[in-house]
């Protein structure tokens, strides 16, 4: 009796501590952002084969957030968007597909809370593109090191 008693408490604790397991494996608005922002800080530094890496990380997140905090339409189209970064190594392409990714982005930090931290909305006249950061300073994702500093903060989310 005390060994079916122990087998009994054994799989009981062993089927709890799997449901917390897969109830905290469920991607977070943060890591959204924070990917977005690895993706950002790629095409800074003019590294397109880890625009594409981090690309193929956000659609595999994104893949596994709640559709409570994600809706399937903007769930769509920043799949769409992100897949259409990582399919290519061409810097110059990324760059031209991470503007709509930014403004369905922008759009995501409008309705959901992606983090406790600000939020900063830059904008590149050159371009005539935004782009969310964490930091107050430019450092521009359109060109890089060409015109690293260009651009200006328009709002904070």
């Amino acid at each position: 009796m005390k060994k079916f008693f122990s087998l009994v408490v054994m799989f009981t604790t062993l089927a709890m501590h799997l449901s917390f397991a897969q109830d905290n494996s469920k991607v977070q608005p943060t890591q959204l952002l924070s990917l977005y922002y690895d993706i950002k800080d790629a095409l800074v530094s003019g590294n397109s084969i880890t625009a594409s890496a981090k690309s193929e990380d956000f659609i595999k997140a994104m893949n596994g957030i709640d559709s409570k905090i994600v809706t399937e339409a903007s769930r769509e189209v920043l799949l769409k968007d992100a897949t259409a970064i990582s399919t290519t190594k061409d810097l110059k392409e990324q760059r031209i597909r991470f503007a709509p990714f930014s403004d369905n982005m922008i759009a995501l930090a409008k309705i959901v809370k992606l983090s406790a931290e600000p939020i900063y909305q830059q904008y590149c006249p050159m371009k005539k593109a935004s782009w969310l950061s964490n930091q107050q300073g430019i450092k521009n994702p359109y060109y890089g090191s060409a015109m690293l500093t260009c651009g200006s903060v328009k709002a904070t989310l």
